[in-house]
């Protein structure tokens, strides 16, 4: 089964006012939805947008795993295990929270930025918290980060018009379009669509334009 989720469906959310902007793919906030709460183990994909000197001033998390992955611009980290990371194009960034974490998110740079971050429910909750930032991984191919505490491997993909590829046959794949077009089944996706696949079958996506797509394969 292919469930299709458009990018205008996606619920508004951030500070206009401060620069903020974002498109939330499941319920969050005050954005209450009971049917669209989690797919697997996703429980957000929310696409950001920063201007120029916005952010998210320190915050709390706990018993989550949060991966950015940035598409255009530079992303600066810190949290309260003293990292501080900039994160850019082609680079993955994983927060386990654990038990609690505290972090910031913020544009110092001179350019708008865009990134793309998911968070998943972790298999157990507590632990200490961890993190990572894979260098490059966009610039590798094929590329897959591997996400064990929620059972998950995301696939970064990118295709040349005209370029195929197949969906990973998993109980439960979530289809996010970073940025061109690509064909799915019968379904034409652009930029910040989505499907839901289940059933196990791979499926083949065929890009329309030069495209970049992330994949998660889950447990279901």
């Amino acid at each position: 089964m292919i469930d299709v989720r458009r990018s205008a469906d996606r619920y508004p959310g951030g500070e206009a006012a401060e620069g903020i902007d974002t498109r939330h793919a499941f319920s969050f906030g005050p954005h209450y939805d009971p049917d669209n709460l989690r797919f697997g183990a996703l429980i957000a994909c929310n696409e950001e947008r920063l201007a120029p000197g916005a952010g998210f001033g320190e915050h709390p998390h706990s018993h989550t795993e949060i991966v950015t992955w940035v598409v255009t611009g530079e992303l600066t980290h810190r949290d309260s295990a003293g990292h501080t990371t900039v994160v850019r194009p082609g680079d993955l960034q994983r927060l386990s929270s654990a038990a609690g974490v505290r972090h910031s998110e913020r544009n110092d740079g001179a350019e708008p930025l865009v990134f793309v971050q998911m968070w998943l429910a972790p298999d157990e909750p507590g632990g200490e918290p961890s993190y990572e930032i894979v260098r490059g991984l966009g610039d590798t191919e094929p590329y897959a980060y591997a996400l064990p505490r929620a059972g998950a491997v995301l696939h970064a993909r990118r295709l040349p018009a005209g370029g195929r590829t197949q969906t990973p046959a998993a109980p439960a794949v979530y289809l996010h379009v970073v940025r061109g077009e690509v064909r799915l089944a019968e379904a034409e996706l652009g930029p910040g669509d989505a499907a839901r696949i289940t059933g196990g079958e791979a499926r083949e996506l065929t890009a329309s334009t030069p495209a970049e797509v992330l994949l998660w394969e889950m447990r279901g």
